[in-house]
């Protein structure tokens, strides 16, 4: 509602004064901030009442009536004790307003040479762009740069201005890149900045004790200088200019919370599709933020990726904005979070400044290829650790925690169709689950219940997760759904949910609720590039060089986490290292070799193989048809040797340019040949069967045609004819 102002002055009588809102579609946006002094006391401002601001609503017709009113310095307003809260608040304002002066006045830039440029602006919810024509005057020297920009000044007059009063123009800043690049840049550079803006707005709608913004950016096309030259154009905001956190894995924990807390909430409520990172500005107003994203190309060189949000929750713990936003906790390593705050000291200014893609850090070399390194022990540890947790988990109190502790984070996207509310689903569990999955009816944004609701306390066995507006309560476990119709209503209600926690273990709970068991986790991504981190020793403390220092404990933890939540090249690495046998990851590392050990790499290894890499299932194929390498839990089976044997085939490995690569280990002819072997003798539950054996000669000697193997051709084939021969003999002697 709007608050009108009245000052009863004898000398000027009435005045009204209008608040103004601008809608994104009006020429101008006047960003209002609070004073930089102010943005780094979150840490004492928990029992600070937030006052009450008024909303009001303005048309453009009623801005434009309002600027015609005396100006601000003729005014004299006097707050009264009878006048409201709001009407003082807009009357101090006005005053602060009407003391501040031009910080660009003594630069004379009203004096500068006026010019018309091509104004583009982004609008991220439309995905479209518009132009119109606007008049700058803008310095020549820059008065400031960075790593890749210089910055000008530069004053705009607004549009609706008749006057063409300079002195009363907006200050902004407009930056070029320092070095030529294509103009596409800058384009892309303004879409993630609307981006990345339209996810702060995001982060506000769920009431954070302090809110963001994110500097609006426009771009400017001088098309009268040579070669049309475009600029980035921002308002120009006075203050401390602080750096909160970098796209390369600097976090200043020390300074505020809220910056950090915006990372982690971007990744989660995107369900890990993205993260924005590289906060920096003047208090809660953002400017050049990175965004990282999986699979994508989109937001330029310095979308890291998944590498760039390992490195940001590597130095990142949840804090007290974190935890009322109930985001769960990234887990890390008992070593990590007892070194956190000593990396945080630690750590180089080289890590301050923005990456991108190619630029490599300096990492300490891998060991030498005779200095191994046993990891049993951190294996075993963390197998225990895993156990218990998902298996034996011990209920405390902790795992319970009240729904009114404190106001929930709400979410509005749109409730799944054809679910009735206050329909009770009931699924299928694992061993010993007893739990459910409830859904109420919605409530007001107040009163939604959070996305996931963690643990009040720090801890990592997070048991609890609920998804918004229907309280889809998950406890580790599924629950069981009787009849086809409650099973599609509860996929078409889950899948209609859009954030993710940051914790392993409701990752794990929710693939198994949507039936996702190999790939598709971006957090399993995040895990095995922090594991090859913590090889490459990149969270080494300090500026020194020694190797001894690598954190293997924390790299096993990792990769482990992602094997789990299904990243393929991580199961690869577990297996292998269980089995002894050569890898990528985790090159030094070795374990000592057990029964267990190896029914564990096993278990990987059959993962891998139905996640569909070739060379898991080579393995299993000869495992089965030999028995080495298939543990204590697994005996010989030729049926499953061939069934492993027949999905190699159909994978086929290619090189780079897309060509079948004939070169590879074990070619399909190979493994054609391995089954027409089986095939031909029979045994350990596979019939024999001389046709199909003649069959798979003949195909295997076809390949090695193709494969320029003349000589192995044509002893396949050979091997054929004596196959079917012995078919000829299984006939006569039936008839006979």
């Amino acid at each position: 509602m709007s608050h009108s102002i009245s000052s009863n002055d004898d000398e000027f009588g009435d005045i009204v004064l209008f608040p103004l809102t601008f809608s994104d579609d009006e020429e101008e946006q006047e960003d209002l901030t609070e004073s930089s002094n102010d943005a780094s006391d979150e840490r004492e401002s928990e029992n600070e009442v937030e006052e009450i601001k008024p909303k009001a609503h303005m048309t453009l017709r009623q801005r434009r009536l309002s600027k015609s009113y005396a100006p601000l310095a003729n005014l004299k307003l006097k707050v009264k004790p009878g006048q409201s809260r709001a009407q003082n608040h807009w009357i101090m304002a006005i005053k602060k307003a009407r003391d501040l002066s031009d910080p660009w006045a003594s630069f004379h830039i009203e004096d500068i040479k006026t010019e018309f440029c091509i104004r583009h602006r982004y609008n991220p919810h439309k995905k479209t762009w518009t132009k119109d024509e606007v008049q700058v005057k803008m310095m020549k020297k820059p008065f400031n740069r960075g790593a890749m920009r210089q910055c000008f000044r530069l004053k705009k007059i607004s549009t609706f201005s008749r006057s063409g009063d300079w002195s009363h123009a907006q200050n902004y800043v407009a930056k070029r890149y320092i070095e030529k690049v294509d103009r596409d840049v800058y384009f892309q550079d303004v879409r993630l900045q609307m981006d990345a803006k339209v996810w702060g707005e995001e982060y506000n709608r769920h009431n954070p004790p302090k809110k963001v913004d994110i500097f609006q950016m426009y771009i400017l096309e001088f098309k009268d200088r040579p070669g049309e030259p475009l600029y980035h154009l921002e308002h120009f905001i006075e203050g401390e200019y602080i750096k909160y956190n970098s796209n390369s894995g600097f976090v200043d924990e020390n300074l505020r919370y809220t910056p950090q807390a915006f990372s982690h909430f971007t990744f989660e409520r995107s369900a890990h599709n993205l993260i924005v990172v590289d906060i920096q500005g003047v208090g809660d107003l953002y400017t050049d933020p990175q965004i990282h994203t999986v699979g994508s190309c989109e937001y330029g060189d310095g979308n890291l990726g998944a590498k760039g949000m390992a490195l940001f929750f590597h130095s990142h713990i949840c804090n007290d904005i974190c935890n009322s936003l109930n985001l769960t906790e990234f887990d890390l390593s008992p070593r990590e979070i007892a070194t956190h705050k000593d990396f945080l000291r630690a750590q180089r200014k080289s890590i301050m400044q923005t990456k991108v893609r190619g630029e490599i850090e300096q990492c300490l070399s891998l060991s030498p290829s005779s200095e191994k390194i046993d990891i049993t022990r951190f294996l075993d540890h963390q197998r225990t650790c895993s156990t218990g947790v998902s298996d034996g988990h011990t209920p405390t109190d902790l795992d319970s925690p009240s729904m009114d502790d404190e106001e929930p984070m709400s979410v509005d996207s749109p409730s799944p169709s054809g679910v009735p509310y206050g329909v009770r689903f009931r699924s299928p569990s694992d061993t010993d689950s007893q739990s459910s999955m409830t859904k109420e009816g919605c409530r007001s944004s107040k009163e939604r219940s959070p996305i996931y609701e963690p643990d009040d306390q720090r801890t990592t066995n997070h048991s609890h997760f609920r998804f918004d507006h229907h309280q889809l309560t998950l406890t580790n476990h599924l629950p069981t759904l009787h009849t086809l119709e409650e099973e599609e209503a509860f996929n078409r209600m889950a899948g209609s949910q859009n954030a993710r926690p940051s914790c392993v273990a409701l990752e794990k709970d929710f693939r198994k609720l949507m039936n996702h068991k190999i790939g598709d986790s971006i957090l399993g991504k995040v895990h095995h590039e922090m594991a090859k981190y913590h090889e490459v020793g990149r969270f080494v403390l300090g500026d020194s060089k020694d190797e001894k220092l690598i954190d293997w404990e924390s790299a096993i933890f990792h990769e482990e986490h992602a094997a789990e939540l299904g990243e393929l090249e991580a199961m690869v690495t577990m297996a292998k290292l269980y089995l002894g046998q050569d890898r990528e990851v985790l090159v030094n590392c070795v374990v000592e070799p057990s029964d267990e050990h190896t029914n564990r790499g096993v278990d990987f290894m059959v993962e891998a193989a139905e996640a569909g890499d070739r060379g898991a299932m080579v393995y299993m194929g000869r495992a089965f048809e030999t028995g080495d390498g298939l543990g204590t839990l697994r005996s010989v089976s030729w049926e499953d040797a061939v069934y492993w044997y027949e999905q190699a085939v159909k994978t086929h490995d290619n090189d780079e340019g897309g060509q079948f690569d004939c070169t590879i280990n074990d070619p399909s002819y190979t493994l054609m040949a391995k089954q027409a072997e089986m095939y031909r003798q029979g045994g350990h539950g596979l019939d024999k069967d001389p046709q199909r054996a003649g069959d798979l000669y003949n195909e295997a000697a076809e390949a090695a045609m193709e494969a320029m193997k003349g000589r192995l051709a044509n002893k396949y084939f050979a091997l054929a004819e004596e196959a079917y021969g012995e078919m000829e003999e299984e006939e006569v002697e039936t008839t006979g």
